[in-house]
């Protein structure tokens, strides 16, 4: 398990995910986004869109998404 922290992932809080996977940790920032942004918590909103938006444009995407799977597995075992 290895712990990534929304900030890390380009959010603006430090909410920590402990997680066996960099898959896992993002699907885990995407519900805590989600659900934050439904609690009215405007800080996250930006975050929530742009990682909505991200996925629109696949090369920027696969950047993001390879730069997550490389600083995630350069983290050391929590």
């Amino acid at each position: 398990m290895k712990t990534m922290t929304c900030r890390q992932l380009g959010g603006p809080c430090d909410e920590a995910y402990v997680e066996a996977t960099a898959d896992d940790v993002i699907k885990a920032q995407d519900r805590h986004l989600k659900a934050a942004v439904k609690a009215g918590d405007a800080t996250h909103a930006e975050a929530r869109d742009a990682m909505k938006g991200r996925w629109m444009h696949p090369k920027k995407s696969m950047d993001w998404y390879s730069g997550v799977k490389r600083d995630f597995a350069a983290l050391p075992e929590s």
